[in-house]
């Protein structure tokens, strides 16, 4: 019972505790007692029941062991409520001890100034800060486990409820310090992490801003075209990447930094210098990106020059390449391909503004450069445009030729049809030609002699196209067409068609002529013998008459007879008079006596005059024979047709008829004053065989002055020369010096490279070039042209002009003696070599024939 009873509550929690083991040992023990008190007290009880003797005493110690054990059991309850609620007291003491323990050791490390030294370690400080934080945080429940268990104890009234009070006052102030050092610390620590970030991301940008210089300072401008356009692509590139990473990020930087000095953070000062050096890094990059930006796009316009040099050059060239030296078969072949090289030069102009562009840009970069760099420049716009002058050269003489070829096709055309309708009039004459076509009669003869007549209207329709054709052939010929020999060839056979159409013409109206005038004697003879045979038996009569009557009657008849006879006297005359086949005969006669004289002479004087001067004379007594005969028949038609009306006018007279081959002396004169002898159609061959022969001696001359025999004389030798002009108005396209072996033969001037190709090809000229033709072109000492010494000047009548330079002034001068020379020679055959290659005017044809009309005999 006085443990039960004992009122020390223990001094602190380990002696509650202490004591409460205690209690809980005395209350087992009491439990263990309890069955035995109850056991006792119903044994007691069952006694007094029993009617014990003793059951009032019995009764009376059960009811005081009852009572002592309830007092028992309520003293063991009471003490351990008593304990229970010391050891709430002191168990809170004993937390708020340990709370303000840890507490206490708590404030220590927040109050610890060291902020780290770098990032990391600031971050670390943080992250030790922030558990430490957490764990003042999750304390806050046991501080509030504190606060309940105090705040119960004093509302059970405990006695020590002042103290627990003040004990848990003391506790939360503890922890709200520890709460405020925690937050204090923490934005220390975030301070010190922002200082740290922006001092981070400032290296950072320096150092990204230092990488980006180094690129940006690149003095790489690029090999070529393609490799600089690279180049400013990626630095295109890399300054948009630049710009719009580096303006985030510098922004970025300086709000931090500013941010840093709005909130007064304690090194406000050094982000305000960080901020400072960033800006001015930054402003130094874009000025260097500026800068290399500027070096590119100069480098770059520089390289897409000569990129656009080499590519318009390159298709300058494939022009050139392309354009076909295909001249044509025909005229619609030509025009075919002058229409395609229409279109050539019309996809030119494009090509033309290209190389007006290069031109332009040359200008500006010319500007811009200086040195090797405008030298450059310079040369590769020269280059593309001496190509482009080349071109259009190329593309002008494809024109001129193509031209020239359509020119020569019209010509040739023209040429054709009148070779084909002049063999046809020619075949036409040839068909008439036979005896037994012709009529039998006089007016037989004239229907021959009118279609005749037709073929010459149709002849005279064709004069224009024949001249217009000659025209064209000429003006050719003039403008040095490149089948010059092709044209010489077909004029030459134009004209020596048309000469033997005019001369079968006139062979054929002259042999028309004397048909006719055959048959108009053999109808006038037929008429006057009809005549006398009608008055043949008035001259045989025997009457005379028988009387005076009759006789006088027969005197009046005869004189009418008489004058009868004497009207036909004229006509009988006309019969007497020689025909011009006749006349025709006596002059071929005339003419072989005269051949066979002169003969006879030249063997004379052969005889006598010595041997040397003898081949002369009789070359030029050849000559002159020969000339005349060639001449002869050429004039023979045009003096028929003269005298064809009054051959046709004349009649026979009554009288004696003459046969065909006596002719009579006395009247060759008046006949032969009046007509030329005409040609007879039995012999032709008096007349075509000159004729043939005189084409060839006119033609012989000219072949020899177009192609000189190697023969001839010849001066060559090496010289400097310089083409200065094509024409009065173009200049040549290639007017550098060049050395050139040349050679003057005939009136001809023709290069080569050297001696040695002269010698193996002398048909093969230096690149092709024609012979100059030294007839109508001047040679002087070039005294106005002083870049040279020993220079003299050729000029041709085209307009073209060459520069010669020789070694020395005797050189020169010899060249300039030889080509003179050669000039002077072409100008003494120029003339007669040309009337012979190309057809002559009609009057001056007619002029010719007149100087040449027969003696009267």
């Amino acid at each position: 019972m006085p443990l039960a009873t004992s009122s020390d509550r223990g001094a602190s929690l380990f002696g509650v505790q202490m004591l409460r083991k205690k209690e809980q040992s005395l209350r087992n023990e009491v439990d263990n007692h309890e069955p035995r008190i109850i056991n006792i007290c119903e044994n007691g009880r069952k006694l007094v029941e029993e009617g014990h003797e003793d059951a009032e005493e019995f009764s009376k110690l059960v009811k005081d062991l009852e009572e002592r054990w309830a007092r028992l059991r309520d003293a063991l309850d009471a003490r351990r409520q008593a304990l229970l609620v010391s050891e709430k007291a002191h168990q809170y003491y004993f937390d708020a001890s340990e709370a303000e323990a840890w507490m206490s050791e708590q404030e220590l490390y927040m109050m610890v100034e060291d902020r780290g030294r770098d990032e990391s370690s600031a971050q670390n400080l943080r992250k030790k800060h922030q558990t430490l934080e957490g764990a003042v945080d999750d304390y806050a429940d046991t501080v509030r486990q504190l606060g309940d268990a105090s705040r119960q104890l004093i509302q059970e009234g405990h006695p020590d409820s002042d103290q627990i009070a003040v004990r848990q006052s003391q506790v939360d102030k503890l922890y709200a310090g520890l709460k405020d050092l925690a937050q204090e610390r923490r934005q220390k620590l975030e301070e010190a992490l922002r200082l740290f970030g922006l001092n981070r991301e400032m290296d950072d940008l320096m150092q990204w801003i230092a990488e980006r210089e180094v690129v940006a300072g690149s003095q790489e401008l690029g090999q070529d075209y393609e490799h600089v356009t690279l180049l400013r692509e990626r630095f295109k590139a890399f300054c948009e990447d630049t710009r719009a990473v580096g303006e985030e990020r510098v922004a970025a930087a300086c709000a931090q930094a500013d941010a840093l000095m709005a909130a007064d953070h304690a090194d406000a000062a050094t982000a305000a210098q960080w901020k400072d050096t960033l800006t001015d890094a930054w402003a130094d990059l874009l000025e260097l990106m500026e800068t290399r930006a500027q070096v590119l796009a100069a480098s770059w316009d520089l390289h897409r020059f000569f990129h656009d040099c080499k590519d318009v050059l390159q298709r300058i060239l494939e022009k050139q390449n392309s354009m076909s030296d295909e001249l044509g078969r025909d005229a619609v072949s030509v025009s075919n391909l002058q229409r395609r090289h229409a279109n050539f030069e019309n996809d030119l102009q494009t090509l033309g503004s290209a190389v007006e562009g290069i031109k332009h840009q040359a200008g500006q970069l010319g500007a811009a450069y200086a040195g090797d760099r405008a030298r450059e420049i310079q040369g590769r716009e020269g280059e593309v445009v001496a190509a482009w002058q080349r071109l259009l050269g190329a593309c002008e003489g494809r024109r001129t030729r193509l031209a020239d070829t359509g020119d020569l096709f019209h010509f040739l055309s023209m040429v054709r049809d009148l070779l084909l309708w002049m063999e046809d009039v020619v075949r036409q004459m040839n068909t008439s030609e036979k005896p037994s076509d012709l009529s039998r009669d006089v007016s037989g003869v004239e229907l021959l002699m009118n279609n005749h007549q037709s073929l010459k209207a149709e002849v005279d329709a064709r004069e224009d196209n024949m001249s217009a054709c000659v025209a064209l052939g000429k003006e050719l010929l003039a403008r040095g067409h490149y089948a010059s020999g092709e044209i010489k060839e077909k004029l030459l056979a134009l004209t020596t068609q048309r000469t033997a159409m005019m001369t079968r013409w006139d062979q054929r109206w002259e042999h028309l002529q004397l048909i006719l005038e055959v048959y108009q004697f053999a109808r006038d003879a037929a008429v006057a013998e009809h005549w006398l045979v009608a008055q043949e038996p008035y001259l045989l009569s025997q009457e005379l008459g028988h009387t005076i009557d009759e006789v006088e009657q027969l005197i009046k008849k005869h004189e009418a007879f008489e004058k009868s006879a004497a009207a036909q006297e004229e006509r009988f005359a006309a019969l007497e008079r020689l025909t011009t086949f006749e006349l025709k005969e006596l002059r071929t006669r005339e003419e072989e006596l005269e051949q066979k004289r002169r003969q006879e002479e030249l063997e004379r004087l052969a005889a006598l005059q010595p041997p040397p001067q003898e081949p002369p004379q009789d070359k030029v007594d050849a000559e002159a024979s020969r000339e005349a005969v060639t001449e002869q028949p050429v004039l023979n038609g045009e003096q028929e047709r003269q005298v064809a009306e009054p051959v046709a006018e004349e009649r026979v007279t009554p009288g004696k008829v003459r046969p065909k081959s006596s002719p009579a002396p006395s009247a060759t004169p008046s006949k032969a004053s009046t007509m030329q002898p005409a040609s007879r159609s039995q012999s032709p061959p008096l007349h075509a065989t000159p004729a043939a022969a005189a084409a060839a001696s006119r033609s012989a001359p000219s072949k020899k002055l177009s192609a000189p025999s190697d023969e001839d004389g010849q001066f060559e030798g090496m010289l400097q020369r310089k083409h200065e002009w094509e024409s009065t108005t173009k200049k040549a396209s290639n007017r550098s010096w060049e050395k050139v072996y040349l050679v003057v033969r005939g009136t001809l001037l023709m290069a080569y490279k050297d001696q040695k190709h002269f010698k193996q090809d002398p048909e093969t000229h230096l690149r092709n070039e024609t012979p100059i033709d030294l007839k109508t072109a001047t040679a002087e000492v070039a005294s106005d042209y002083t870049k040279k010494k020993h220079v003299f000047r050729l000029k041709l009548s085209s307009g073209g002009e060459y520069l010669f330079q020789g070694k020395d002034d005797e050189e020169m001068t010899q060249w300039l003696q030889k080509v003179q020379a050669a000039i002077g020679d072409g100008e003494g055959s120029s003339g007669p070599s040309r009337a012979q290659t190309l057809p002559a005017e009609r009057k001056e044809e007619t002029k010719k024939r007149s100087f040449f009309t027969l003696k009267k005999t």
